[in-house]
């Protein structure tokens, strides 16, 4: 196999080799996209999985609206407009002929449902609408990394409409909490959640609240988002319901979204070395199983143990392959570990004829354990251990690279020792986050719940101010 490029030394180099030579995905034709592959694109299918269900157990039913959309439509909410301008893709020619107005190609989806919610919204018995929607986004990039910031990306958008202001304030919060869980459960991986400051909000929310992360690199990434629209696109697309009174009154919205930007927070969050480490549960596969045989004899002793444990998996789920491909046993350790599979099973006629597999997992634990009726219940146990210990990796490493900055001078101190994440007292102000951005390249990342409410002086400027995370970005 080739060298594997040093994470540490460059993890963008390290990041582009596992992305392709583990076959997650491929490059696209147009600068700037992605082909996923099918060891890639079942990641997203566990995401859609596990997710999916979840919001579903949340009472939201999915739908599917057109991609494309009418430029007058995003310009219906002029703070949306703005926000999106930059990223917007349009068609101004189709059929042969040039069309009487652009289309924009999905960047997101608000506007065009919320064209049609008032064909839905009535009364108040109407409420709460609860819509999900998976599908393709296009918001076009100039700098381009893999499943981190692409032109065109997966994700789910949810938009929910309520009567009440208090209702879609709860919405926005369990959205919030059901991605934290997701992720932490499912992807081991954890971050701060809070608010996102004014210049980094949503645009046309009241408010965002934002989950951000931080992968080997030492970059902070925002993996999952969640707005409180408030009555903006009500007012722009004319949403209403009368209430119980009969009286007519504006809806209260919401919308949240988690994509495939998550899968690469995942992917530079754990990986190491060797290549990729994945969590069990996102793991297309959980256990690889490496016969390993001398004659033709030993193979056949190995392939009938090894016809047990096949069972035995697929009766309990557990994700698995066995290997029997014509390469060393060596090449095989290597390449599913640059793969990413959580935990490796190798068996020879010693194993088989002591009714046993020797273990090892991706972190390097090893062991035997013995072929029975509940060797699927020892693999399981071992698989939530190997996610707890990722989880607790991932949380030192949040931790130790945050650090808590009084001044400008000790931000700078900060930034030399290779800090990546920088929690200071900051009164909310966009010129000045621009301005820190422009001078150290890092922006406000979120105001976080834990320690919403604290106060302190401003780290540059005295003034009382919240405890914010900023820190360099994707």
């Amino acid at each position: 196999m080739e060298k594997i490029p040093n994470i540490h030394e460059d993890f963008a180099e390290w990041y582009q080799y596992v992305t392709i030579k583990a076959e997650l995905a491929d490059y696209g034709p147009v600068k700037g996209t992605m082909i996923h592959r099918p060891y890639g694109f079942a990641l997203w299918k566990q995401v859609q999985k596990g997710l999916g269900g979840m919001i579903e157990d949340d009472g939201v039913s999915d739908v599917y609206f057109p991609m494309f959309i009418p430029y007058s439509f995003l310009a219906k909410e002029k703070e949306h407009v703005e926000g999106f301008a930059p990223e917007v893709a349009m068609i101004t020619e189709a059929g042969g002929e040039k069309l009487e107005e652009p289309l924009v190609i999905r960047p997101t989806s608000e506007t065009i449902m919320y064209k049609t919610f008032p064909n839905w919204i009535h009364s108040y018995r109407d409420l709460p609408l609860k819509i999900n929607q998976w599908c393709n986004i296009v918001r076009w990039e100039k700098r381009t990394v893999m499943y981190m910031r692409t032109s065109e990306f997966l994700w789910q958008e949810g938009h929910t409409a309520y009567a009440t202001r208090d209702g879609a304030v709860d919405d926005v919060m369990q959205a919030a909490n059901r991605y934290e869980s997701f992720l932490r459960d499912y992807m081991a991986v954890p971050g701060y959640k809070g608010y996102k400051t004014t210049g980094e909000k949503f645009a046309g929310a009241d408010f965002t609240v934002t989950i951000e992360t931080l992968v080997k690199n030492k970059k902070a990434l925002q993996i999952a988002t969640s707005h409180l629209l408030g009555q903006n696109f009500a007012k722009a697309f004319d949403i209403t319901f009368l209430d119980e009174n009969n009286t007519t009154q504006h809806v209260w919205q919401t919308s949240w979204g988690f994509s495939t930007r998550a899968l690469g927070g995942m992917l530079g969050a754990h990986g190491d070395e060797k290549g990729l480490i994945l969590p069990p549960k996102m793991a297309p596969i959980q256990v690889v199983i490496i016969p390993i045989f001398k004659s033709e004899e030993d193979r056949e002793t190995v392939a009938k143990f090894v016809s047990n444990i096949e069972i035995m998996f697929k009766e309990t789920g557990i994700r698995f392959k066995v290997d029997w491909g014509n390469e060393t046993p060596g090449w095989k350790f290597n390449q599913w570990e640059l793969k990413g599979v959580p935990m490796r099973l190798e068996i020879g006629k010693r194993e088989a004829e002591a009714k046993q597999v020797s273990y090892t997992t991706r972190l390097g634990q090893k062991g035997t354990l013995l072929l029975e009726s509940t060797l699927h219940k020892a693999v399981s146990t071992l698989l939530d251990e190997f996610h707890a210990m990722l989880l607790a990796r991932a949380e030192a490493f949040l931790e130790e690279n945050t650090v808590d900055v009084a001044s400008e001078d000790e931000l700078v101190k900060a930034i030399d020792s290779g800090k990546a994440m920088y929690r200071v007292f900051f009164k909310d102000d966009t010129i000045r986050a621009k301005a820190l951005q422009e001078k150290y390249k890092i922006t406000p990342r979120c105001i976080p719940f834990a320690t919403i409410d604290q106060r302190g002086p401003d780290f540059i400027t005295g003034e009382e101010g919240v405890p914010t995370i900023f820190a360099k970005a994707y």
